[in-house]
């Protein structure tokens, strides 16, 4: 423990080990680490999720395991939501076990806490402590906006009423049916859910809030975010800003080399995520879709296609069409020959979109995908939400020559080109997200 002995500074940070969350976590954590000779981060996290989120070691950031909560001989059996409430029974008590033992280990007691947004305990702990509480929001700020009004919005609309009510209160909002499970509608007591609603209520404790996105990309959001919150900053979008993103760009399955085969804005590319996969039905119309339209496709395939997808789908688009286990999305979406991505609508991927000028096409799932949809569609207007919110051949096909062919598609893509060039200037020097993160630099090395 060398490396603690000489720190001037020691932060533990507290990750959310699903989803795209402890990777964005650990991102503004390296970037910290370069600003901040002197300190060393503790990163605390599940097993599993240190196992994928460390793949190189760094010198400055140690990583630490905590309980997952899982049963012992727990088997998954496939809900993608299981292992989450069974680790969120486990907290904040696995966590402060944890911070308990890294400080007995390292003999180096705590100058900061950092979280993600998601776990208000923060604030508890970090009063116990006395030290500052610094907390990262990796989804859209309009996501948070919703979360942090969410009492507002429940004494104006009810809860389990109406879906077609309207939000025309806040800005560029719509209906009731735009928000995230368990804000109006749902079972507002699920885990989730009751987790979503407590760091609404807790996040105005926090020192800060740093946030994965940047000044002008919902302006009228983010203003109403800097007049509810001490610190709203915004240091992303975190695909341009930080090293760690580019430091392992994995392309074994050769596709940079294969869009490289095909004309500007002319391939379609498919993911879904690493959490949710559509319906055997939708998978169906999504192949026939793909195969009657005869656009060329490059789709990141969770799961097993020879089974899922129809039979001799492969072999009859195989001149047109890769399928691969695992992408370099990020590369792929500012790749020239990419034209369209048809994705859950997950904020990561819609950052690697703006980042690559590429319009989209939404099938949401849960949680802030049908939002982000609204958003991008309705309020932004780079990007098409599916008829009916799920893939069918016609309303798919009908999608894709949108964007692909007409008039309408060439629109959006200026318009997200617009985008684009706002996040570039962002964390150009002396671009907002670059000159915002020197504050949470200087929070950081002033405790």
């Amino acid at each position: 423990m060398e490396d603690y002995k000489n720190a001037s500074k020691h932060i533990v940070v507290l990750a959310f080990p699903f989803g795209t969350h402890a990777a964005p976590l650990l991102n503004i954590i390296h970037q910290l680490s370069d600003a901040c000779p002197n300190t060393i981060f503790s990163f605390l996290s599940t097993q599993q999720s240190n196992n994928s989120s460390f793949p190189n070691k760094f010198h400055k950031i140690k990583p630490f395991n905590v309980r997952d909560g899982l049963p012992e001989g727990y088997i998954y059996r496939g809900d993608p939501n299981e292992p989450v409430e069974y680790f969120l029974k486990a907290t904040p008590g696995n966590f402060i076990e944890a911070i308990g033992a890294v400080v007995a280990e390292t003999g180096k007691p705590i100058d900061c806490l950092i979280t993600d947004a998601f776990y208000a305990f923060g604030g508890d702990i970090a009063d116990e402590l006395n030290i500052p509480w610094v907390v990262l929001w990796t989804a859209a700020p309009r996501t948070l906006f919703v979360h942090a009004e969410t009492d507002f919005i429940r004494q104006l609309v009810g809860i389990n009423g109406s879906q077609d009510k309207s939000l025309d209160f806040f800005p560029d909002f719509s209906g009731v049916s735009d928000l995230p499970g368990g804000v109006t509608f749902g079972d507002l007591d699920a885990p989730m859910a009751a987790m979503l609603y407590k760091m609404g209520l807790e996040l105005s404790r926090a020192t800060a809030i740093a946030a994965n996105s940047f000044e002008d990309v919902d302006n009228k959001v983010v203003n109403m975010l800097k007049l509810k919150f001490n610190m709203f900053l915004n240091v992303g979008p975190f695909n341009l800003v930080s090293s760690v993103s580019s430091f392992t760009i994995d392309d074994s399955h050769c596709c940079l080399d294969w869009l490289s085969k095909h004309k500007p804005s002319s391939v379609v590319y498919i993911s879904f995520g690493s959490v949710a996969t559509p319906l055997p039905h939708e998978l169906e119309a999504l192949s026939e879709a793909l195969e009657e339209s005869e656009f060329p496709f490059l789709w990141s395939f969770k799961g097993n296609p020879e089974k899922q997808l129809p039979p001799g789908f492969l072999e009859r688009t195989r001149s047109r069409g890769k399928i691969v286990p695992w992408a370099p999305q990020q590369k792929i979406l500012q790749h020239p020959s990419v034209g369209v991505f048809v994705s859950h609508g997950g904020w990561n991927s819609i950052l690697d979109s703006i980042v690559g000028g590429v319009p989209m096409i939404f099938r949401p799932f849960y949680g802030d995908q049908i939002l982000n949809t609204r958003t991008v569609e309705v309020v932004w207007g780079f990007g098409l939400g599916l008829e009916g919110g799920t893939l069918t051949k016609e309303g798919t096909k009908k999608a894709l020559k949108l964007i692909l062919c007409s008039e309408q598609g060439k629109k959006m893509r200026e318009k997200i080109g617009i985008q684009r060039e706002r996040a570039y200037t962002a964390v150009k020097p002396k671009g907002s997200s670059v000159e915002i993160f020197k504050t949470l630099v200087k929070l950081v090395s002033d405790i």
